[in-house]
């Protein structure tokens, strides 16, 4: 645990909070907290910083809490992905919180498989579990926002048009494309397909938006690791 995530039901005042969950068990078994010990903290949506321990027993944990340094700088990049299947989602959301991402938005494709819109993983809970594991993984408190778009066609032609506002827009496609462009600070939108490639069909409805089709190189790699790559190249703080 590189990081105590706090929720604000945690608090029991502005500076003092109580942990009697599963948290609770890591602090005493495997960072062996002990009343005096300090712990970094942070509240989530909030800042970073230190906690005491105050009190510790076999049931609750209390802390006194100096939260006054913001979290990493996120990363100037939305993600809009086709939906992959439940297994690896769970690795990305994860990812994606650990780099420092915002917003995702997972949309659906021809070769998305009908059956990764029922999983239980997109519970808003089981998101939020997963996008918090890569918070406490790179000591962060911001949850990223992440949506949900069932219909392809909708997607690209109501909602994508006022996401890329503001944004250099790209979709990583590996067929006729111009080179990886060099890493910025600007904001920046990348579109990720599903295993598989998104369609011809696909493919054009979304670049009638003026959006850049954009090469990785030779090489076809698994949605995850295109969703790694992608962000080291296209983002910097």
């Amino acid at each position: 645990m590189n990081l105590l995530l706090l929720n604000p039901d945690d608090l029991k005042s502005p500076v003092t909070a109580e942990i009697s969950d599963h948290r609770l068990k890591h602090i005493q078994t495997v960072l062996g907290g002990k009343v005096g010990d300090t712990l970094k903290v942070g509240l989530i949506n909030g800042l970073c910083g230190q906690a005491t321990i105050t009190t510790c027993t076999k049931d609750k944990i209390n802390l006194v809490l100096q939260l006054d340094t913001p979290p990493p700088p996120a990363l100037p990049l939305t993600v809009v992905m086709a939906l992959p299947r439940p297994k690896m989602l769970r690795r990305i959301l994860k990812n994606i919180a650990e780099f420092g991402i915002k917003e995702c938005h997972f949309i659906n494709s021809y070769k998305v498989e009908k059956s990764f819109w029922q999983s239980p993983v997109l519970k808003p809970e089981t998101i939020e579990a997963y996008l918090e594991e890569g918070l406490i993984q790179a000591k962060d408190t911001h949850l990223p926002k992440v949506y949900l778009h069932k219909y392809f066609k909708p997607f690209v032609e109501d909602f994508l048009p006022e996401l890329i506002n503001g944004h250099e827009a790209f979709i990583a496609h590996p067929y006729d494309a111009v080179p990886m462009p060099t890493p910025s600070n600007k904001k920046r939108l990348i579109i990720i397909g599903p295993e598989g490639g998104f369609t011809d069909y696909e493919v054009k409805l979304i670049e009638k938006l003026a959006i850049k089709r954009i090469s990785m190189g030779p090489r076809i790699y698994r949605v995850e690791n295109a969703v790694t790559l992608l962000s080291a190249h296209l983002s910097c703080i």
